[in-house]
C-alpha cells in the first residue's frame, strides 16, 4: 500500500478491501474503473489523512462515507477516535456495517443513515469527506457537524482552486492544500476555522452601529 501498517491493521485493511469486492457487484461503492487499483486510488488516497489529524482528536464524522473512504480506514488507523460514518443510502450504510464487522474494529464505527443536512450534528473533532461536494457545499454541511475548534479534511481534484475562489465569496475560510500523494493535481485541504461571509456582514454592520450611536 506504500505505508507501515501493524500485522492487525493490514489484516482489516484486508478485510475492508475484500468486502467492497464482493459488494461492488451488486452496488456501485467506488468507480468501476478503480476495482484494479483500489489499494492506491482509495485506501492509500484515505490512510494520507493519517497524519494531519490532531494526536488529541477524539471524534471524527466522514460525510458521505459511502464505499468506506476515507472512514473506515482511518478507523482502522486511529482506533482511538470515536468515528460516526454519515450515508443516505441504505444499502450502503448496509455495506459500510458489514465491512465495519468484518475488520474487527477495537471501537465499531457508529453508522449514521440519513441525509447530512437531516441528521443529528455529530460534534466532532475532525470532518472528513471524498468525491462527495463541491467546497461550498462541504462547508455549509460541515459546518453543523464539527466543534468550534474542529478541523476538515477534503480531498480535492485538479479543480480545487476554483472551488476554493466560489467557496470564498460566502465563507471566511483558514485553510491549507496539501498536495496528495497519490495524484499530484490533487489536494487535501486542511480547513481550520470558517465563518459564514454573512455572519462577518452582520458583525462588520453592529459595529458600524454602535460607532454611529456614540456620534
Amino acid at each position: 500500500m506504500g505505508i507501515d501498517v501493524s500485522r492487525e491493521t493490514d489484516s482489516q485493511l484486508e478485510a475492508l478491501v475484500d468486502t467492497l469486492v464482493r459488494w461492488q457487484k451488486a452496488i456501485n461503492l467506488i468507480g468501476r474503473t478503480t476495482v484494479e487499483d483500489v489499494w492506491t486510488r482509495h485506501v492509500l488516497d484515505s490512510a494520507q489523512l493519517k497524519p494531519l489529524i490532531p494526536h488529541d482528536a477524539a471524534t471524527l464524522a466522514d460525510l458521505g462515507s459511502g464505499g468506506g473512504f476515507p472512514g473506515l480506514v482511518l478507523a482502522s488507523l486511529r482506533p482511538d477516535l470515536e468515528v460516526s460514518l454519515i450515508e443516505a443510502d441504505a444499502r450502503k450504510a448496509a455495506f459500510l456495517g458489514e465491512a465495519g464487522r468484518r475488520m474487527g474494529l477495537k471501537k465499531p464505527p457508529r453508522i449514521v443513515i440519513g441525509r447530512i443536512e437531516d441528521v443529528p450534528p455529530t460534534k466532532a473533532d475532525v470532518v472528513t469527506a471524498r468525491a462527495l461536494a463541491p467546497l461550498d457545499q462541504l462547508l455549509d454541511w460541515a459546518s453543523r457537524h464539527r466543534t468550534d475548534t474542529a478541523i476538515c479534511l477534503f480531498h480535492k481534484g485538479k479543480g480545487w482552486q476554483g472551488e476554493l475562489t466560489e467557496a470564498m465569496k460566502n465563507w471566511d475560510i483558514a485553510y491549507q492544500p496539501l498536495t496528495s500523494v497519490t495524484d499530484r493535481d490533487a489536494v487535501i485541504l486542511r480547513i481550520g476555522s470558517y465563518t459564514s461571509t454573512g455572519v462577518r456582514d452582520r458583525q462588520s454592520k453592529g459595529r458600524r452601529g454602535q460607532n454611529n450611536d456614540g456620534d
